[in-house]
């Protein structure tokens, strides 16, 4: 039996969400597996749709977290066939007493603490105590090593994603009739987060407009920094070439992503915060679409540079502003996202779970 503890699991919305939803489906292919994850009053939704168990603990934050520990281990106990823990979070092992074999994922904000704060001697403390420790990027990996932990113990594997399914024609109608025609058009699906970057695009955008004058820039989302990007618009006088829109259907959004020309989002470092993979970009990249993405994060993990995207500098206005340009002359970013849409299949589940079978 594999055994799952996580924090983040559908019906809760996020990238970590999709990932364990992702990754609790395909190695349940292979052998039984049981979850524990969070209580969310829409569960049964999700529960009563898998062949495998979840279960879901209610309470606070705190009381949740040992109460959790707690059923865990005596389920451990109690149950001599499990043959590997899988963790989302350094935190959902903290508390789980067991000589079983671990893995934990890592993501990167998550373990990015100040090398021997009391923070880091936690993380370091978990991750250097299970059998694998599974990281989302190449840049996450280095990021574990120069806090602390054992790079013996740490194996890249990249977010998995499903085969996209064909869009309905009537959404594509919608989504084209709301981009209005508009060319060329660049796009965003993301949290308005200051390591997210819409800021230094838009700025962009001041110049790109007179160089293309009916462009569009679709921002999907919500965040803390929405009402600082709006007011930002607004004073760049750009209300005619940024579109944004939030608490839309997954299909519609999935439709504005396919009938878009560049997905945008050159992330950086804000404080603790970095893009530790973007899965943003490997799903856009499904669609046909190519990537301008940050250097500074894994995103060289899910874009081929030059190939079916661009890895820039996105704390240079200057570079981010020639890579969306580059891409859009002579209409280069047909020929990127083709390769792109290639080079997706490789993040597919089916691939991705055998790698972690190999450490299972």
């Amino acid at each position: 039996m594999y055994l799952v503890v996580t924090r983040s699991f559908p019906p809760e919305v996020g990238g970590m969400q999709n990932l364990m939803w992702g990754l609790v489906n395909s190695i349940s292919k292979y052998n039984l597996t049981k979850v524990y994850a969070d209580y969310h009053e829409d569960h049964k939704n999700i529960d009563d749709t898998v062949s495998y168990s979840i279960e879901r603990i209610k309470g606070a934050k705190l009381i949740r977290k040992y109460r959790k520990a707690f059923l865990i281990n005596n389920f451990i106990k109690d149950n001599k066939n499990i043959k590997c823990i899988i963790a989302d979070h350094w935190k959902s092992l903290e508390l789980i007493k067991s000589n079983k074999k671990k893995i934990c994922l890592i993501h990167s904000k998550e373990i990015n603490h100040n090398k021997g704060s009391l923070l880091n001697k936690r993380v370091t403390n978990v991750l250097n105590n299970v059998d694998y420790v599974v990281s989302n990027s190449e840049f996450t990996k280095n990021l574990a090593i120069e806090n602390g932990v054992n790079s013996e113990k740490i194996i890249v594997i990249n977010p998995g994603v499903y085969p996209v399914k064909e869009i309905n024609k009537k959404i594509l109608n919608e989504a084209d009739s709301i981009l209005q025609n508009k060319n060329p058009r660049l796009i965003t699906v993301s949290r308005f987060d200051k390591r997210k970057n819409h800021e230094k695009v838009i700025m962009s955008l001041r110049n790109l407009k007179q160089i293309y004058p009916n462009i569009i820039y679709t921002c999907i989302g919500y965040g803390d920094e929405e009402e600082n990007i709006k007011k930002l618009v607004k004073e760049l006088n750009l209300e005619k070439q940024v579109l944004f829109l939030k608490n839309i259907s997954q299909d519609l959004k999935n439709a504005l992503v396919a009938k878009s020309n560049l997905f945008v989002m050159p992330s950086i470092i804000h404080k603790k915060s970095v893009e530790g993979f973007g899965i943003s970009y490997v799903e856009a990249a499904q669609y046909g679409i190519p990537s301008i993405g940050g250097k500074d994060g894994g995103a060289p993990d899910a874009i081929k540079d030059k190939e079916t995207g661009i890895i820039c500098d996105g704390n240079n206005l200057e570079e981010i502003y020639s890579s969306i340009d580059s891409m859009l002359k002579n209409n280069l970013y047909k020929e990127f996202g083709k390769k792109a849409k290639e080079y997706a299949k490789k993040f597919e589940w089916e691939n991705t779970v055998k790698e972690y079978l190999n450490i299972l």
